[in-house]
């Protein structure tokens, strides 16, 4: 476990790093709000592409000849595209390099599986809080030193973030072992490791059903913030890359003190479903606000007092992963990533166009606000469509014991 907690901690350092200045980096090849929302919406739609079609396959093969190698693989196209993004001279440049990132890499997926094959079923909603704490860790690290070393030049963040996946990419070769015994490894089936039918399968689990429409709304909600983030902030605030920086440092400490820290003593009071809708319902609320925000100091406030919503992923991936087999964690976890990149992939269509078309309003009007009302409205959907799923859950159980005694 402390390999894999190493491993995801220096790889989302080296992401952090990047999203700081990425915005900044596409306006140098635009002309305006307008042009470079557009174009950073098409950098991070080529990504998200890229990852949707290829995570299922990914996850498929890690199933077959085990995790380590899928890594390992992940930080090649990591380094890649961090360097080819550091020595890019156009726009186009800057989305060849987002393609080949995003089509090699399936950390997240493969760390979750990973994080699966070594865990009991009962455990692994507190393990995959300790792997999203060192999401949240890497998240304090890499932006805050990004706004850094983007101020002194914007390119700088890529090169260091490359050179730390290089450091990763040795670590996990010489250091990491493989989780997946061999008798546990199956075969890669096709039309399971493609991206519509990883999903279909996703969906067929028994317990899973109508979560498969949670996890899309909540990850279109995230990946709209998380799109219109640091552009968002600097419309709205005027902030620069430091000051985005340190926002996302924020809100990494506040994932890292929830999932590393506050997880194991929430989950001895309530269910991972119980944490989960409470998670949902602390972020629907925190996406208004936000939305509502005319200082910079009030976006810190939402993010300290949203403890309960970076509970909402481990909480949801420890009832799907104990949904699946031993045998089939990697095709699972696989298509669970496959459908973060789905909305990945819808997400920059809706944030950053919607913040242009808003963009001639004054920076107080609270209709700037508008992609994070969306994310309000799409993370209380989520809420409601989880409530109706664990409350059919608890009644089909119950007629069962009843019928069963």
């Amino acid at each position: 476990m402390r390999f894999i907690m190493l491993v995801v901690l220096l790889d989302m350092m080296s992401i952090g790093l990047i999203v700081p200045v990425l915005p900044a980096l596409v306006g140098r090849y635009t002309d305006g709000i307008d042009a470079q929302a557009a174009a950073y919406s098409l950098v991070t739609f080529s990504f998200a592409l890229a990852s949707f079609v290829s995570a299922p396959l990914l996850g498929a093969l890690s199933d077959r000849y085990g995790r380590r190698p899928v890594l390992l693989l992940g930080f090649c196209g990591l380094a890649i595209n961090f360097f080819w993004t550091a020595a890019a001279t156009s726009l186009w440049m800057l989305v060849a390099s987002r393609v080949v990132g995003g089509a090699m890499a399936a950390n997240a997926a493969v760390a979750n599986a990973y994080v699966a094959d070594i865990t009991p079923p009962e455990q692994r909603a507190r393990r995959f809080g300790l792997l999203g704490a060192m999401f949240g860790l890497g998240f304090i690290l890499g932006p805050a030193l990004g706004g850094i070393l983007g101020a002194v030049d914007l390119r700088l963040p890529f090169v260091v973030a490359g050179v730390l996946t290089l450091v990763n990419l040795v670590y996990g070769y010489f250091v990491l072992p493989e989780s997946l015994p061999v008798e546990r490894r199956q075969p890669v089936q096709l039309a399971r490791a493609n991206p519509f039918g990883a999903m279909k399968a996703l969906a067929r689990l028994q317990g899973v059903g109508l979560l498969v429409a949670v996890l899309c709304a909540g990850f279109l909600a995230q990946f709209i913030l998380y799109t219109t983030w640091v552009l968002y902030n600097t419309f709205r605030f005027g902030w620069g890359p430091a000051e985005n920086g340190w926002s996302l440092f924020a809100v990494g400490v506040v994932s890292a003190v929830t999932q590393g820290f506050l997880l194991g003593k929430l989950l001895k009071r309530f269910t991972p479903q119980r944490l989960a809708l409470l998670g949902m319902a602390s972020s629907t609320l925190a996406f208004a606000l936000w939305g509502l925000a005319t200082e910079g100091w009030m976006v810190y406030a939402v993010i300290a007092v949203n403890v309960l919503g970076g509970a909402v992923a481990a909480s949801l991936q420890s009832v799907i992963s104990s949904a699946a087999g031993a045998e089939e964690q990697g095709r699972t976890m696989g298509a669970v990533s496959s459908l973060s990149s789905l909305m990945a992939v819808i997400g920059p269509l809706i944030g950053p166009p919607l913040l242009a078309v808003v963009s001639h309003l004054p920076r107080t009007d609270w209709r700037v606000g508008a992609p994070l009302f969306v994310c309000a409205a799409l993370q209380g959907l989520a809420l409601m469509l989880a409530w109706w799923h664990f409350r059919s859950r608890r009644r089909l159980s119950t007629a069962v014991a009843v019928e069963n005694p």
